[in-house]
């Protein structure tokens, strides 16, 4: 399980590394400071992993679900950062953790209105709306000497190459391992490349504690809270629709109750990362794609990674590690993982009527909303602050204008609300056993006479 699990921990590392980076260095903090975001974000993403794959009481959906912080919440994390300090940041985690735990169950009644057009449409743009963080992974930065140069493309190029062919002619057995194995055998071709650089490995401390509230005691601002409410609806759709693709992939039924087990683990995580000094939190699609291309389905497998990550975040010479792999061998990993997550979204969606003209109307619309934000990320800049931060986030944007869409076109199918219905009612009593009874003899007339 350790290096099935390690698989997930590479997928979704540089995600976790990534958002603390930015908006500590958004803010203007210290090298030391953004090292102690970096390390709480591992940490807390390892117990929050661990919450939603193993639970505890009704709080985890016990599916193969890695979790992490969100890249919706760092325009508004800079701006509160910046304006209102730290503090303010992480108190507003707190109170939208726990605003998320206690509405859980109301938002899951929302299932009803996904039907697969809806899932669908949401899942596949959350894959291809990934896609193109990719090519940074590739390329480089665009300061950087050799952004865009061919051996960092064709370094991803193979990467690429060698999945396929790892799935193509190995085993299932070993070909479970192919995004391991390709991760490894890409960093070794990139070494002689000059693409390997883990000299960061060499000033990282070995071992470190995680301390609560590391900024200071956490202050509750509502300029601060409002803000990071709106990013935290949206996450929650992002987890609805990615709750519905693992349990597709898994081939078990997602209900209502399931979504509500999510979110509340949602909302417990994100709480926990305003205690440790994180950001929002929310499932990883990326990692969706990978329980989906190596077919091992057991929760306890990303358990498996949880542990790793927290054991990550106790060990930032370890974490230094995993952050310094080659960006072109990672970015190669990303195009099969979010690419993967596109296609689970597109088998969702022909479960749908396609005879229906509206249905074509949903998804082609959907989708522009959902990758407008993608090629032109200032598209919305001139619009007021919480309607940006909802139609900047593609994701956001491309599944609000599905759900609406349908609800507008095909309204609820009235099998769906009377499935959900019988769902969510009381299991009927027992009837008691019928006791028997004698039957009843008629008079004989001539006695009678």
């Amino acid at each position: 399980m350790i290096p099935l699990g390690l698989q997930h921990v590479i997928v979704a590392y540089s995600g976790m590394v990534t958002l603390p980076l930015v908006i500590g260095l958004g803010i203007g903090l210290s090298p030391a400071q953004i090292t102690t975001l970096v390390t709480a974000n591992v940490f807390v993403s390892g117990l929050a992993t661990l919450l939603q794959t193993l639970g505890l009481f009704n709080v985890g959906v016990r599916l193969p679900i890695v979790m992490g912080s969100t890249f919706t919440g760092i325009t508004p994390a800079i701006i509160v950062g910046t304006e209102s300090g730290l503090p303010a940041v992480f108190g507003a985690t707190i109170v939208v953790g726990l605003v998320t735990w206690l509405i859980a169950p109301w938002f899951a009644q929302l299932t009803r209105y996904f039907p697969p057009i809806v899932t669908g449409t949401t899942i596949a743009i959350i894959g291809f709306s990934l896609l193109p963080k990719t090519a940074t992974m590739i390329a480089g930065t665009a300061s950087a000497p050799d952004h865009g140069a061919p051996k960092r493309l064709l370094l991803a190029a193979a990467t690429i190459v060698l999945v396929v062919v790892l799935e193509r002619v190995m085993r299932p057995s070993i070909g479970r391992f192919a995004i391991l194995i390709a991760l490894a055998v890409g960093t070794l071709a990139a070494w002689p490349l000059g693409l390997t650089d883990f000299s960061a490995t060499q000033n990282a401390p070995i071992f470190g504690l995680v301390e609560p509230f590391s900024f200071g005691t956490p202050t509750f601002v509502l300029s601060a809270i409002l803000p990071m409410l709106i990013v935290q609806v949206v996450n929650m759709v992002e987890s609805t629709g990615d709750t519905l693709a693992v349990g597709q992939v898994v081939g078990r039924k997602v209900g209502a109750s399931d979504i509500a087990r999510a979110l509340r683990a949602d909302g417990v995580g994100t709480a926990l990362a305003g205690v440790f000094s994180s950001f929002p939190f929310v499932t990883f699609g990326g990692n969706v794609g990978l329980v989906s291309i190596t077919r091992v389905m057991s929760r306890y497998v990303v358990a498996t990674a949880g542990v790793i990550l927290v054991l990550i975040g106790l060990l930032p010479k370890l974490g230094a590690v995993v952050a310094s792999l080659p960006g072109p061998v990672l970015g190669g990993i990303g195009v099969v993982m979010f690419g993967t997550l596109g296609a689970i979204g597109i088998k969702l969606m022909l479960g749908a009527d396609f005879s229906n003209p509206r249905n074509h109307l949903v998804v082609a619309i959907a989708f522009g909303f959902g990758l407008i934000p993608v090629g032109s990320p200032d598209f919305y800049d001139q619009l007021p602050g919480p309607v940006q931060t909802v139609l900047s986030s593609g994701i956001a944007a491309g599944g609000i204008a599905a759900f609406l869409l349908n609800l507008l076109l095909n309204g609820v199918e009235p099998d769906a609300v009377a499935e959900e219905e019988k769902e969510l009612a009381p299991e009927p009593a027992e009837p008691e056993p019928a006791r028997a009874v004698e039957p009843v003899k008629q008079a004989d007339p001539q006695a009678a006479s």
